[in-house]
C-alpha cells in the first residue's frame, strides 16, 4: 500500500517541525515515516552567494534537487532510501545516515514543497504554516543564537536579505495551492483539531 503523503510548508521559524511532532504523534510513530528536505542542502561550497560574498541558503537551488525527487519517489513507491542528515555548522565528519522506511502515512516537510514540482505532484495533502513575520523573526533569532551560534546582527542580516526575499518570492505565493492554512498563533488549537479532521476525511476517499 503507498502513503499517505502530507506536505508541510511554510516560512522559516513558522513552526513546521513543531507540527510535524504534533501530526506525527496523533497517527502514532511507528505508523509514520518523515521525510526532512533539509537533509538535501548541497555543500557550501556549491552554494550561491549574495553581492556581499555572503552564502545564501534560502534559495531553491541551495537543495540538491534531483537527488530529493529521486528518494522521494523511491519512498512513495515503497521502497526504503538511506540519506545522511544535514546538521547547520556541523564539522565535515559529522555523518548520520538515517533509513526511512515507507510506511501508513508519510510527512514531507520542507520551504520549498511547492515551488519543486516533482515533490508537489507526490503530496496528497498539503499545510501551509501561516505565522506572522515578526514571530518567526522572533523564533529564528532564539533557535540560531542557542543552537547554531549565530550572531545576532548576522541573522538580521540574513533574514533581510535572503529570508525573506525568498518567502516572498518561494513560499507564500503558493499559500493559496495549500489544502489546509494551519494558523500557527492563538488559533492553532482549534485549528489543528480542523487539520486533522480534513487529513482523515481525505484519507477515507483516498482509500
Amino acid at each position: 500500500m503507498n502513503p499517505f503523503v502530507i506536505g508541510i510548508c511554510g516560512g522559516s521559524g513558522s513552526g513546521k517541525t513543531t507540527l510535524l511532532k504534533k501530526i506525527s504523534d496523533h497517527f502514532g510513530a511507528p505508523n509514520v515515516s518523515v521525510f526532512t528536505m533539509d537533509n538535501y542542502y548541497l555543500k557550501i561550497n556549491r552554494q550561491s552567494k549574495d553581492k556581499n560574498g555572503i552564502v545564501n541558503f534560502d534559495l531553491p537551488t541551495a537543495l540538491n534537487e534531483k537527488q530529493l525527487v529521486k528518494d522521494l519517489n523511491q519512498l512513495v513507491g515503497g521502497e526504503e532510501i538511506k540519506v545522511q542528515e544535514y546538521f547547520f555548522n556541523s564539522p565535515p565528519d559529522k555523518k548520520v545516515t538515517l533509513n526511512i522506511a515507507p510506511k501508513e502515512v508519510l510527512i514531507v516537510e520542507g520551504l520549498f514543497l511547492f515551488h519543486y514540482s516533482g515533490v508537489q505532484e507526490r503530496i496528497d495533502f498539503s499545510v501551509f504554516v501561516d505565522v506572522d513575520m515578526d514571530t518567526q523573526l522572533e523564533r529564528r533569532v532564539f533557535r540560531d543564537e542557542k543552537s547554531r551560534g549565530y550572531k545576532k546582527e548576522d541573522i538580521i542580516y540574513q533574514w533581510n536579505n535572503h529570508v525573506t526575499p525568498c518567502y516572498n518570492q518561494f513560499i507564500l505565493p503558493y499559500k493559496k495551492q495549500a489544502s489546509f492554512v494551519f494558523r500557527n498563533d492563538q488559533n492553532a488549537e482549534s485549528d489543528f483539531k480542523n487539520l486533522i479532521h480534513a487529513i482523515e476525511e481525505k484519507r477515507t476517499k483516498s482509500k
